[in-house]
């Protein structure tokens, strides 16, 4: 085999994480091979790790192939029981730096900040100081958890060495990205509160090195389904089309899913269709055990890609209504613009974070955590919005929708040269 000429290396949380970010990855990969990379792989954990770590993960035989051309590897950790932590990142270190070594003109990218971009400055610095002279590139792209999980964690528990580590390693990339202009703001706002205890002057660069890249979407995933298809997949489930309120997303507090259930409770609309809650996450089993007396409510914990949009296209309503927690604010809401993408009914959420980024207008907006505003939001949706409002609202999403279509996303991002990516 001929040795590549460009090279995408992912290196990810990728499926079976449920993760908008394990879908940018995979949309990265696949526009890479149309766009001249001729090898293409995505570095990821090995699955053991995933679920020991509890994340919710998709059923195992329910995910989509990739494409011919692209590779998946799952490095083996380095060392044993005495390393109680980082054997795996060293792992997945160890390879890149194997990649670079081959000086294949490439372009790191690293999503997901901790713990990706500290793999990717490693591997470089090993790299160079190894001699190996790696034609190298970086990116790095933050994504919401870096921003609310960590950086902001730093700074409530007053550990602003850790968050000066965080800004230095992602303002010594060549090139810095975040997911939507709400988490590139609250960066620069957490780059202040550093300055401002440390003396440092991150926050100066981040505002003027820092630029938006939104998350690269399938968008023909979503397009024209065929109306038999749909009505296939909501007769296995027991569904009928407009006859059930969607939730599809992760089961945590901070998606507002036990708000959705305490609006659905009480809304006119229960007489009409049902509270469909699909997805896993921490709050599956006490969910059920909340709604446990009531037969209107259904979970679906094994839904796999390909019948995700279909039970997109065919709800009466799409409810996210993601609210800000501690360690978690919905920074774009990557759910809401496959649901656009799909049709069906109207996509009812909050303006929590970067949520106004990806809906941009064309939903239903309700106060974060007023179950009560919701549930009337749920009743005007169902009971008093006609087909030809449906219709409209349906259009005016989807064309914003396209907007974040992954080839377009792709080629802004990538106009620099080749790319490894590492997201999370």
């Amino acid at each position: 085999m001929s040795s590549p000429r460009r090279r995408l290396v992912i290196v990810v949380r990728a499926d079976p994480v449920i993760c908008g970010h394990s879908g940018e990855a995979r949309n990265l990969a696949e526009v890479a091979l149309t766009r001249g990379f001729d090898d293409v792989r995505l570095l990821t954990w090995p699955v053991p790790v995933l679920q020991a770590a509890g994340l919710p993960l998709k059923p195992l035989d329910g995910i989509l192939p990739y494409s011919e051309g692209i590779t998946v590897e799952r490095p083996d950790p380095v060392g044993d029981y005495r390393v109680p932590d980082g054997r795996y990142l060293a792992g997945l270190t160890g390879r890149l730096v194997e990649l670079l070594a081959e000086r294949v003109p490439t372009t790191c990218v690293s999503m997901y900040l901790a713990p990706h971009d500290a793999v990717v400055r490693d591997a470089v610095d090993a790299a160079r100081a190894a001699g190996c002279a790696p034609d190298v590139r970086t990116i790095a792209k933050a994504v919401g958890s870096d921003v609310t999980n960590v950086i902001r964690s730093c700074l409530r528990e007053g550990r602003f060495g850790a968050a000066v580590v965080l800004f230095t390693r992602f303002l010594a990339n060549d090139q810095v990205v975040a997911v939507s202009e709400y988490t590139r703001q609250e960066i620069i706002a957490c780059a202040e509160t550093v300055d401002a205890h440390c003396g440092t002057r991150f926050a100066r660069q981040c505002a003027r090195r820092i630029s938006v890249s939104y998350p690269p979407i399938d968008t023909s995933a979503y397009l024209d389904l065929a109306p038999a298809l749909v009505d296939t997949a909501l007769r296995r489930r027991g569904l009928d089309r407009d006859g059930y309120v969607l939730f599809l997303s992760r089961l945590t507090r901070a998606k507002g899913v036990y708000d959705l259930v305490e609006a659905f409770a009480r809304s006119r609309a229960r007489s009409r269709v049902r509270l469909v809650v699909a997805g896993n996450g921490p709050e599956l089993e006490h969910l059920r055990e909340v709604t446990r007396h009531d037969d209107r409510v259904l979970f679906l914990t094994d839904v796999q890609d390909e019948e995700k949009p279909l039970l997109m296209a065919g709800c009466a309503a799409y409810a996210l209504p993601t609210k800000p927690e501690p360690d978690f604010v919905e920074t774009f809401g990557i759910a809401l613009t496959e649901k656009m993408l799909a049709g069906g009914g109207p996509v009812i959420t909050t303006a929590t974070g970067g949520v106004g980024e990806a809906v941009g207008g064309t939903a239903v907006v309700v106060e974060a955590g007023n179950p009560a505003h919701l549930a009337a939001a749920i009743d005007r949706v169902v009971l008093d919005t006609t087909t030809e409002e449906r219709e409209l609202m349906a259009d005016r999403a989807r064309a914003h929708a396209l907007s974040f279509d992954r080839v377009r996303v792709f080629d802004d991002l990538f106009s620099s040269g080749t790319a490894v990516a590492l997201t999370g």
